[in-house]
């Protein structure tokens, strides 16, 4: 099994090139999918269901990171940064959301493993200079043969959905010509088990959430960067999540993403009182929902085709169960929802891709919709397998854990409605909290 196609060249700069080509050119959105955007639908199906799905539940068990199928994917070309640029390159923008859904459709958990470098990858192509990206974001791939991850550091035990109250500080030693980074973060995916970390520190507290930047801190160079504690979660349970620790971690100042001249412009813009970009995280965050919402509605694929084919095979009373109108009407309403929170998802990565504005918050509601549809369907397919749903034995109380957590993280429900509801109404300040 390989890639159906390939990114012309093989240097880093062939590759930037595709992800921007054609970047500010609006292409008319539509439903239709392309062959192209067919053949790497059913590739990545492929790949979902031959070796991700049938060991899908042997390392949800184990609780570790599935390395050998990572290496497989990188193998044929589906885990590395030419593949990511092809994806994120379509110029639809739905080359992302296709393979999300597909992966995730296999499996939640394995899925994140192989797709969670993708949020530093995000951090590094939004907010980092073109001889960054070529430099960092192979690195956070490695190679088939030595394959890496990479972490996105901006959650904190104490700055969650309020990304603003980070903690984390960095501050410019001027006389050895580094940043000094001092902190701890929580919840990071692949946190302590990558090379390359993308950090979002505090440069300027006074500031709040415009005083934040993105550093990048490779784990094999630097000093005062280790792994916390490992969590033990509910669901997405083959993907690693750790705490990271940073004491006095000391790194070059090219290593601030954008480079230390932009930022300190953009602090001083700031200070002046004039209106700054998009805080770090939070660009990073927009970025990446509508491909959130994605891996939300393959998970929510998978536990309705499953039930639907349990329903056709399952017999009580002398019937199949699916004659009954209650099975039958939830099974078309799970249908239903998935469609609908996919065409909210495709519309956010079209807009996304082609610099449309989120006026209405498009990104939000895609990935609100979705993650609220997988957690409807996982746990409506439960009910319809009755006891053995509760069970181990089927993988659709698996799918159920797995969904959950796409009612909180990258911005829980009720801050994308918050989101929403500040951008319907035009109000910023909303609820009286500051914009952010």
């Amino acid at each position: 099994m390989s890639a159906p196609t390939t990114v012309p060249g093989d240097e880093a700069a062939a590759a930037v090139e595709s992800i921007t080509a054609g970047a500010g050119a609006e292409q008319g959105f539509s439903l239709h999918l392309t062959q192209d955007q067919k053949d790497i639908r059913d590739w990545v199906h492929g790949f979902a269901a031959d070796v991700v799905r049938p060991a899908a539940h042997e390392w949800d068990e184990k609780e570790e990171t599935p390395w050998p199928i990572i290496q497989e994917a990188a193998k044929i070309g589906l885990y590395g940064f030419e593949g990511m640029a092809q994806f994120f390159g379509d110029p639809s923008g739905l080359g992302l959301p296709i393979v999300n859904e597909e992966l995730f459709w296999g499996d939640a958990g394995i899925g994140m493993s192989i797709m969670g470098t993708a949020l530093a990858v995000a951090a590094i192509f939004g907010q980092g200079s073109n001889e960054q990206i070529g430099e960092w974001i192979p690195r956070c791939f490695g190679t088939p043969e030595d394959v890496k991850v990479a972490a996105f550091c901006a959650s904190e035990p104490n700055a969650g959905s309020d990304v603003s109250g980070l903690r984390t500080s960095a501050k410019f030693d001027e006389a050895a010509g580094e940043w000094v980074l001092n902190g701890q973060k929580a919840w990071a995916t692949n946190g302590g088990i990558s090379d390359v970390h993308v950090v979002i520190a505090s440069v300027d507290r006074e500031l709040g959430s415009k005083g934040h930047a993105a550093f990048v801190i490779p784990m094999s160079e630097a000093k005062g960067i280790e792994q916390g504690a490992k969590v033990k979660k509910h669901g997405l349970r083959a993907s690693h999540t750790a705490d990271v620790h940073l004491d006095d971690c000391r790194i070059p100042a090219g290593y601030v993403l954008g480079g230390k001249e932009k930022l300190d412009e953009r602090l001083a813009r700031v200070r002046e009182g004039k209106k700054g970009n998009a805080q770090a995280a939070m660009a990073t965050f927009e970025a990446s929902r509508p491909t959130v919402g994605a891996q939300a509605l393959g998970i929510a694929r998978a536990a309705y085709e499953y039930s639907l084919e349990y329903a056709k095979e399952r017999e009580q009373f002398g019937r199949q169960i699916i004659d009954n109108q209650a099975i039958a009407f939830t099974l078309a309403r799970m249908k239903l929802e998935i469609d609908a929170a996919r065409l909210l998802v495709w519309r956010a990565s079209w807009m996304g891709r082609n610099q449309v504005p989120f006026n209405n918050a498009e990104g939000s509601m895609s990935k609100l919709k979705a993650g609220e549809v997988a957690v409807w369907v996982t746990e409506r397919a439960i009910q319809i397998l009755g006891g053995n749903g509760y069970t181990r034995e089927f993988p659709v109380e698996r799918w159920h854990r797995d969904a959950k957590i796409y009612d909180i993280f990258e911005g829980t429900a009720e801050i994308q409605q918050m989101v929403i509801s500040r951008a319907i109404s035009g109000i910023p300040g909303l609820f009286g909290r500051p914009a952010s």
